[in-house]
């Protein structure tokens, strides 16, 4: 998760960019792919020269599985949220890894913030208005979200506050 960053100097603007982690970066992938490949290429080599060519097979397969694996798993991290409140409106833009965004529009005045603990999963942190929820930043962990929810709930306050308008 990225820290809250204001986009204009109207301290009332609030905007916030919501990533899901990334514990592998592209230089620890390469250095990854390679120990397999060198891992199985030794491993290869020894069951051809004991005979058993057809294993040589299955550990090229078994690293090209590894790759497509990781390659999913890099795609689907691009997804992000954007959140942005001013003291007219609560922004919230999801966008996928297809890169086509999604956005939902809220009054700050009528919108609540809830963060719900479910015993034996994740957190869920969602807005509530008008009969309308929206649950999002299911990517981030539990401390993350509690986090982020403090954060926007001081940045709601302060939009509602008379003198934000």
């Amino acid at each position: 998760m990225t820290e809250p960053s204001t986009l204009s100097q109207d301290p009332r603007h609030f905007s916030a960019v919501l990533t899901p982690h990334r514990a592998l970066g592209p230089r620890g992938f390469m250095v990854l792919m390679t120990l397999v490949c060198i891992v199985n290429f030794g491993t290869g080599l020894m069951f051809y020269m004991l005979g058993a060519w057809p294993v040589v097979g299955f550990l090229g397969l078994d690293v090209a599985l590894i790759y497509v694996a990781f390659t999913l798993n890099f795609r689907a991290l691009k997804v992000y949220e954007t959140v942005e409140l001013t003291p007219e409106e609560l922004t919230v833009t999801r966008v996928p890894p297809s890169g086509e965004p999604s956005r939902w529009n809220f009054n700050p005045y009528w919108v609540r913030l809830s963060l719900q603990a479910r015993v034996g999963r994740c957190s869920e942190l969602s807005i509530i208005s008008h009969g309308r929820r929206l649950v999002f930043g299911s990517f981030l962990t539990d401390h993350e979200r509690e986090e982020f929810a403090g954060v926007l709930k001081s940045a709601l306050a302060e939009a509602r506050s008379p003198n934000a308008a």
